[in-house]
């Protein structure tokens, strides 16, 4: 399983060298099997002994922290940026790097990653040192060359996700987070597809960032009530509960391919309707009985009373019998071949329009600008409304899209929520447009899941509409997920340039 980390080595006391970056430590109890270049002790797990890293490494490894090196980025305002790293003993790493204002005390990060360095899993994506230095402050974990969960179910370009590795996907996880349980480290801080990943076989493992504290803004999920835990709501705490409701948002994932609101999932859910629930890209190639096992576990975890809700470990028995053929290989189900070299792709494939070219660098006030200008012309279509459906509800509910209207032209962004959402909510209509600007003003308020999930669904509303990819790209970047956003980028400009070539003819 790796190695054992003695807490005697604090790394607040190692000595530093004459350059005051610090010396690379390692600590083990178990004998090493092989020492690679660049000092790494290699454990017999394979997995690097957990260590401190000088800055000088790091650096060397990320070509100076070059973009080229830039797996993921949350763009504007946010601190942390995720790099590729390449060791001296050919080696890939994952390297997040902080700003000190994320961490602001040094002891608390190193007893932070020390904390998550000591666990060592198959099923996760493993920290594998720190580093440290001044004003530096920088997560080292192994590095995952597949993508993430979230662009393998969402966002697919050669097939989606086939229905058994779904349920590897779910049994990976729950694995993954019964053994942090058993390890002392329950809480898991904002689980979603976002956070599962895919080794250079293809397996899905659980990111070992989310099992860090966010020092940062203290906030463990975003602040769209519809996905975080209610006890959240009422006392601003992760508990092992609110992680098992986490899990059942992803169950939910696996299930429908899209996200939905666990509230309107249990609905749907109540009424016995699977064959709406489940991702109509699998066209029916699933197991019933399979399914509605998952289902009814998704349910359990999404139970509004966290005591009712099933441990890890009931995760783990109720999805292992579920796994029948653990023979065929992750990359044969996941349908990429076996990569020996990961290289993120750094820049869009095509030229841009107006409003790619505003998503690419970021600059929401230009989308802001050519959203109200494009207005509400891809909404026709949408809606087939009859006489008596013209109800006070949907004078109302027209109002109430009016008044965010002129909150969203004034700026006043906040408001747009607060009325697009009474528009949303009511249900009777349902317009891309609106998903858009309400996608835009969670952005402004910096709230990229939310933000995330309105762009989403304006392309279930809309699917061939490239301003509901330029927004997931937009949110995607915020999200850490650079390579997700370019891709996604990619993909709205060929639906664009498709759509311009309709119009020619």
């Amino acid at each position: 399983m790796g190695c054992c980390i003695s807490r005697e080595n604090n790394p607040e006391k190692q000595p530093k060298n004459n350059n005051s970056n610090p010396v690379v430590h390692h600590h083990q109890q178990t004998p090493a099997s092989d020492v690679g270049g660049g000092g790494i002790v290699i454990v017999p797990s394979g997995v690097p002994a957990f260590a401190e890293f000088s800055f000088a490494d790091l650096k060397a490894a990320t070509n100076n922290f070059s973009s080229e090196f830039i797996v993921s980025e949350s763009g504007e305002k946010a601190p942390n940026v995720v790099y590729k790293g390449h060791l001296k003993n050919q080696q890939w790493i994952a390297v997040k790097k902080f700003t000190k204002l994320a961490w602001p005390d040094p002891k608390q990060f190193a007893e932070e990653a020390w904390g998550v360095g000591k666990l060592r899993h198959s099923r996760l994506a493993n920290l594998i040192g720190y580093c440290c230095d001044g004003d530096e402050r920088l997560l080292v974990a192994e590095f995952m060359p597949n993508d993430t969960l979230a662009k393998h179910l969402f966002h697919w370009e050669k097939q989606t996700i086939e229905w058994a590795m779904r349920l590897r996907v779910a049994l990976n996880v729950a694995e993954a987070l019964d053994y942090c349980s058993s390890e002392g480290r329950p809480l898991y801080h904002d689980l979603n597809a976002y956070r599962v990943l895919f080794d250079e076989n293809g397996d899905p493992r659980l990111s070992c960032f989310g099992l860090m504290k966010n020092s940062r803004d203290g906030r463990s999920y975003s602040t769209n009530l519809a996905y975080t835990p209610p006890e959240y709501h009422r006392n601003g705490k992760v508990t092992p509960e609110s992680v098992i409701y986490s899990f059942g948002t992803i169950l939910l994932d696996l299930l429908s391919g899209k996200h939905i609101p666990p509230s309107h999932a249990l609905d749907m859910i109540r009424s016995k309707n699977l064959n709406l629930l489940m991702d109509s890209h699998l066209e029916g190639k699933f197991s019933t009985e399979e399914a509605t096992v998952v289902v009814n576990l998704a349910s359990l975890c999404l139970h509004n009373e966290p005591r009712e809700r099933p441990n890890t470990k009931d995760l783990v028995s109720t999805l292992s019998p579920l796994n029948t053929n653990p023979d065929v290989a992750s990359l044969v189900m996941l349908g990429v071949s076996k990569q020996e070299d990961a290289q993120a792709t750094a820049t869009p494939q095509r030229p841009l329009s107006p409003m790619g070219e505003a998503c690419s660098r970021m600059d929401l006030t230009a989308i802001h600008q050519l959203l109200v200008m494009t207005h509400y012309r891809e909404d026709e279509g949408t809606n087939e409304l009859s006489f008596q459906e013209w109800t006070q509800q949907m004078r109302d509910m027209l109002e109430a899209r009016k008044r965010g209207d002129h909150a969203f032209k004034d700026k006043d962004f906040k408001t747009a929520i607060d009325c697009y959402s009474q528009f949303i909510n009511v249900g009777i209509m349902v317009s891309p447009t609106v998903y858009a600007r309400r996608s835009l003003c969670y952005l402004m308020n910096d709230q990229a899941d939310a933000a995330l999930r309105d762009a989403m669904q304006a392309q279930c509303v809309h699917p061939d509409w490239p301003t509901a990819f330029y927004m997931q790209s937009v949110a995607l970047a915020k999200l850490d997920m650079q390579k997700d956003a370019v891709d996604m980028l990619n993909e709205a400009s060929c639906l664009e340039e498709k759509k311009q070539k309709v119009g020619r003819s």
